[in-house]
């Protein structure tokens, strides 16, 4: 099972980042620095998968999702 990360950004600027095939908290090392780059505020979705031990990979996602637009640089 591999192990990927989707951001995706709507037309009102709503972001999702979805962990997949990661069970325990290894979503949330893997996705840290993409969601602090974001900067945005956002709301985590635990997905079943999360309370599963580390040490087996399923493929249901974690998404962390903001309301806010995306940030002008």
């Amino acid at each position: 099972m591999s192990l990927t990360i989707e951001i995706r950004v709507d037309p009102t600027g709503k972001v999702q980042v979805q962990a997949q095939g990661f069970t325990g908290s290894t979503c949330r090392h893997a996705t840290a620095g993409l969601i602090q780059a974001l900067g945005l505020p956002l709301q985590e979705q635990l997905q079943p998968e999360y309370y599963q031990p580390s040490s087996t990979s399923q493929n249901t996602p974690m998404t962390h999702q903001s309301h806010a637009p995306f940030p002008e640089h």
